[in-house]
């Protein structure tokens, strides 16, 4: 089953003097997108590849965890990173030694994280509220990185809730700042991972800013893709659960945006050595065990549609070595076709939308800010 190829064909991404062949961008996911993920998705289309998100308190301090999650693959030929942090400070020296110790090429911030134990403190989706702290955080990071030539991006979400919408003020910030782009993930933080995304948004913040917008939310499909950036006149997408168990989704991205037929949906043979691939790389930069322990996640997401039976996947979710991987594998069948149910569904997490979002206490009550340097944890690792 193929989709007809789209008429237009779209051009790349710019971001300062980065160019991205493909206006696609893989979003920093705790866990997933480690060095050995952003290389199978990289090996299979042109697109900026972002490390799993790190702290800039863990960063400044050298904190072990921290660093071990800077790790990059020797095929990375631009390195790209999400910075969270709710200090200027931090942020400001965190930007400095990604660029002057770890080379980097590009550096994002996160302000949509929607964990409770996150925007209790005034961090992630919540930050945006104080637009004053918002600017000082950027100012901090872009005056940092822009020394070295490196762009500097963020993303975002709508606002807290509907009653507390931001990301039209976070646009206009980021752009007075200097970032290269915006991208906006068309939820609240309230709505979590729930419900619909909302597209317009992401349109109207297009309308209201000079830099490049990046939406974000419910791309599942290449054509999704297309779709939103013909939709909201994006510039780019940020792609994050939709390619959970299908990293082949940035080959068919990158046909999509060149205006190429979009490839044939793989066989259960063709997944099947997608697994092993990514369990490969994974043990190569983790080591056999720890390697396998992480692949077993992903079982699932690989799995989700095909007729592959519950024991297969149970002793798939528990293998501990690449040659038991092989023999559970090789089970199989490598005939059966890629479920079509299965298309345009959401994967990964939704959960359900929250009455409250838990915030610091009176955070409501001006939206400046300035001067207040709230503390993230160290080894806070999550998402927006």
């Amino acid at each position: 089953m193929s989709s007809p190829a789209p008429t237009a064909v779209f051009p790349g991404l710019r971001l300062g003097d980065l160019e991205v062949a493909t206006p696609v961008v893989l979003a920093p996911m705790a866990g997933i997108t480690n060095a050995a993920y952003r290389r199978l998705c990289a090996e299979q289309g042109a697109g900026l590849y972002v490390c799993e998100m790190i702290t800039s308190r863990g960063l400044v301090e050298g904190d072990k965890h921290t660093l071990d999650m800077l790790v990059f693959d020797e095929a990375e030929t631009t390195r790209s990173v999400q910075l969270y942090g709710s200090d200027p400070v931090h942020v400001g020296k965190a930007a400095e030694i990604l660029c002057t110790e770890h080379g980097v090429d590009h550096i994002d911030l996160n302000f949509g994280c929607p964990v409770p134990k996150v925007t209790r403190k005034g961090g992630g989706g919540a930050l945006p509220w104080k637009r004053g702290l918002l600017g000082e955080i950027l100012e901090a990071a872009v005056g940092a990185a822009s020394r070295h030539g490196v762009p500097v991006t963020m993303k975002t979400r709508k606002g807290i809730d509907d009653d507390h919408l931001t990301y039209l003020d976070a646009g206009r910030i980021a752009q007075e700042a200097g970032c290269a782009a915006i991208a906006l993930h068309g939820r609240t933080v309230s709505q979590a991972y729930s419900g619909r995304a909302d597209w317009e948004a992401i349109g109207e913040l297009v309308a209201h800013v000079d830099i490049p917008v990046l939406g974000n939310g419910d791309i599942w499909e290449a054509a999704d893709a297309v779709r939103m950036v013909e939709q909201t006149g994006a510039a780019g997408v940020v792609v994050g659960r939709g390619c959970l168990g299908r990293p082949w989704l940035f080959r068919d991205l990158a046909a999509a945006f060149a205006g190429e037929q979009v490839a044939t949906l793989p066989t259960l043979g063709e997944v099947r050595d997608m697994m092993r691939r990514h369990a490969e790389l994974l043990c190569r930069h983790m080591g056999e065990e720890r390697g396998c322990k992480e692949f077993r996640k992903h079982v699932s997401w690989y799995l989700k549609g095909f007729a592959a039976g519950s024991d297969a996947r149970r002793s798939l979710g528990l293998v501990s070595s690449l040659a038991d991987l092989d023999a559970l594998l090789a089970d199989l069948d490598p005939d059966e076709q890629f479920p079509t149910a299965a298309l345009g569904a959401p994967r990964g997490r939704q959960g359900s939308p929250r009455a409250r979002v838990a915030l610091p206490e009176g955070w409501l009550d001006d939206t400046d800010g300035r001067g207040l340097a709230t503390t993230e944890d160290a080894v806070e690792t999550t998402g927006g």
